[in-house]
C-alpha cells in the first residue's frame, strides 16, 4: 500500500454528526453556517463506500470550523447516478463523487481518468501520473471548462465481472448482456458482449429478472453492498481494470464563493478521505470476497493463455480510441503513453 498517493495530514479528530441528533439542533447547525452544500454520491444508505463520503461531509464541518454545513445525499436522493454530473455543473448541487462511466459523453477524459482496461495498478505510480507527470493539470482544466473545480482524486480496488453462468472461456462473453459503462462496456464489446449502462442500485434487481446477465461492480465490496451473489454467483478471475481514480468535483461557482481559508479546508478533506478510501477499501475488499464465498460465490474457471491474449487484445485499442474522443483525452493519452504506464 502506497503512502504517497495523497500528503495527508494524521490523526485528525474526526467529527460525528450522531444520527440521533434532535432535528432542532441540525436546523440550527445549517442556520449557524455560511455555506450549506449539498453533496451527492453514487451509493446507497448503509454501504461502506456511503460511509467515508459522510466522513468527507463531517471533515468538511470541521475543518471549516462549521462554517460549511455538508448534506450528504445518496443514490437516488434527488438526483439520479446518470445526472449527477449535470446537478454539479448546475448547481443543483455543490459537490459531487461520479461515476465517470456514466458521464463518458459529457466528459471523455474522464473515462480515461478513471482508468482504461489494462492501465496499472500500482499506487505509486498513479500518483506519480497525476501529481508529477501532469494528469492532474489536464483534469482541472477539462473538468475547468466544465464550470467545474476538480480535486483530490482516491482510488478504489480492481474491477471484476460477475455473472449468472460460469465463464468457462472468453468466446462465452459473446452475447451476455453486461452492465458496463463507459470503457468498461466498450472492452466487452470487443469480446462479443453487449454492454448496458445503469445505476449501482439497479444492478441487483436487473441481475434476478434477467434485464440483463453479468455486471461489473467498481470494485469487489460493491458487489458484496449489493447482494449480487445472491442473484449471480460466478466471478470472472481476471480484473477489467487494476484500480480506478475517482474524482470529488464542486460547482465553480460556489467554490469562488469560498474565502481561501475555506477552498483549503475543503481541499485538506478531500485529501482525508483520499487516504481513507485507498486505505479501507484494501482492507474492506478481502472482507468482502471472504463474505462472498460464504454466500455461495465460486470463481469462474481459471483462463487459459489463449483467454488472456483474447482478454488483453479486448483493450489494446482502446487508448488509440479514446485519443481521438477530444483533446484533453488526447493530452491524458499521450503521457499514459509517454510514461509507459
Amino acid at each position: 500500500m502506497s503512502n504517497k498517493f495523497i500528503g495527508l495530514k494524521k490523526n485528525l479528530s474526526k467529527s460525528a454528526l450522531g444520527l440521533g441528533l434532535a432535528l432542532s439542533v441540525v436546523a440550527t447547525d445549517v442556520a449557524a453556517a455560511e455555506y450549506n452544500w449539498r453533496f451527492s454520491n453514487l451509493y446507497s444508505r448503509g454501504t461502506a463506500f456511503g460511509e467515508l463520503y459522510e466522513n468527507l461531509g463531517e471533515n468538511i464541518e470541521e475543518l471549516s470550523d462549521g462554517r460549511i454545513n455538508v448534506q450528504v445525499l445518496y443514490s437516488g436522493e434527488g438526483v439520479g447516478t446518470t445526472g449527477l454530473l449535470g446537478a454539479v455543473k448546475s448547481g443543483l448541487i455543490t459537490m459531487g463523487a461520479p461515476f465517470q462511466s456514466m458521464h463518458a459523453g459529457e466528459l471523455p477524459a474522464g473515462v480515461v481518468e478513471i482508468g482504461l482496461p489494462g492501465g496499472t495498478a500500482d499506487t505509486d505510480e498513479l500518483y506519480s501520473l497525476f501529481h508529477e507527470k501532469g494528469w492532474g493539470d489536464v483534469l482541472e482544466e477539462a473538468y475547468g471548462s466544465q464550470g467545474l473545480v476538480w480535486l483530490e482524486p482516491y482510488i478504489q480496488p480492481p474491477v471484476y465481472i460477475l455473472t449468472k453462468e460460469p465463464i468457462e472461456s472468453v468466446e462465452d462473453f459473446e452475447g451476455l448482456k453486461i452492465r458496463a459503462p463507459g470503457a468498461y462496456g466498450k472492452f466487452l464489446r470487443n469480446l462479443g458482449a453487449s454492454p448496458v449502462s445503469m445505476a449501482w442500485s439497479e444492478i441487483y434487481t436487473s441481475l434476478a429478472t434477467g434485464v440483463i446477465d453479468g455486471s461489473i461492480g467498481s470494485n469487489m465490496i460493491d458487489h458484496r453492498d449489493g447482494n449480487h451473489v445472491e442473484v449471480a454467483k460466478y466471478m470472472y478471475p481476471l480484473p477489467l481494470a487494476g484500480a480506478q481514480v475517482l474524482p470529488i468535483v464542486v460547482n465553480r461557482s460556489a467554490w469562488n464563493k469560498l474565502p481561501d481559508e475555506l477552498k483549503e479546508a475543503v481541499r485538506e478533506a478531500t485529501e482525508i478521505h483520499a487516504e481513507q478510501q485507498l486505505t479501507k477499501s484494501q482492507e474492506w475488499e478481502s472482507e468482502a470476497i471472504e463474505e462472498m464465498k460464504a454466500n455461495g460465490m465460486q470463481w469462474s474457471p481459471e483462463p487459459s493463455e489463449a483467454d488472456k491474449e483474447a482478454w488483453a487484445e479486448a483493450g489494446a485499442t482502446l487508448r488509440e480510441e479514446y485519443a481521438e474522443q477530444g483533446k484533453y483525452s488526447k493530452q491524458l493519452i499521450e503521457i499514459l503513453n509517454e510514461t509507459g504506464y
